[in-house]
C-alpha cells in the first residue's frame, strides 16, 4: 500500500475535494473546514474538533456515515466562533457546549456536576437524548 501523493502527484487540495464532493449545494462550514484544512493540515484541524483525520477526511468527501451534525456544530464552534448561552457558563462556543455534554457525571467538583446537571435539564443547546433530570415525561 503506498501512502501519501505518489510520485508526480500533488496531495489533493481540500477545497478542491470538497467542491467535487458537496458541488454546487456545498455547505458554508464544510467549505470552512476545508479552507482550514488548506491553511494548516487535517490532522490539526481534527485534533482542533476532537475527531480523528478520517472524520475530517469522510466529511470532506461527503461519505461520513456517523453524526454529521454533530460534526457541523463542532466545525461551527471552533472554527466560525458561533457562540451559544450556556445557562452555568454564558456566552461559550458550540464545540466547548458540545464537550461539556459529552462529559460523563464525576463528582469531582461542584461545577463539574453542575455543569452535568444543566447539561441535561432541558438545555436548549442539548443534544442528549432525553435529557430531562426530573423523570417527568417529555
Amino acid at each position: 500500500m503506498i501512502r501519501g501523493p505518489q510520485a508526480g502527484r500533488s496531495a489533493a487540495d481540500p477545497v478542491e475535494k470538497a467542491v467535487a464532493a458537496w458541488g454546487d449545494s456545498i455547505p458554508a462550514w464544510v467549505l470552512e473546514l476545508a479552507e482550514a484544512c488548506q491553511k494548516s493540515n487535517q490532522s490539526a484541524v481534527a485534533k482542533r474538533l476532537s475527531y480523528s483525520p478520517a472524520v475530517v477526511s469522510s466529511i470532506l468527501s461527503n461519505t461520513y456515515k456517523g453524526d454529521v451534525s454533530r460534526v457541523e456544530q463542532m466545525v461551527r464552534g471552533a472554527l466560525m466562533s458561533e457562540t451559544v448561552g450556556c445557562p452555568i457558563l454564558g456566552e461559550i462556543p458550540r464545540n466547548v457546549c458540545l464537550d461539556w455534554q459529552a462529559k460523563p457525571y464525576a463528582p469531582t467538583s461542584s461545577h463539574r456536576a453542575a455543569m452535568y446537571r444543566a447539561c441535561r435539564d432541558n438545555c436548549p443547546h442539548s443534544r442528549i437524548a432525553g435529557s430531562n433530570l426530573s423523570g417527568e415525561d417529555e
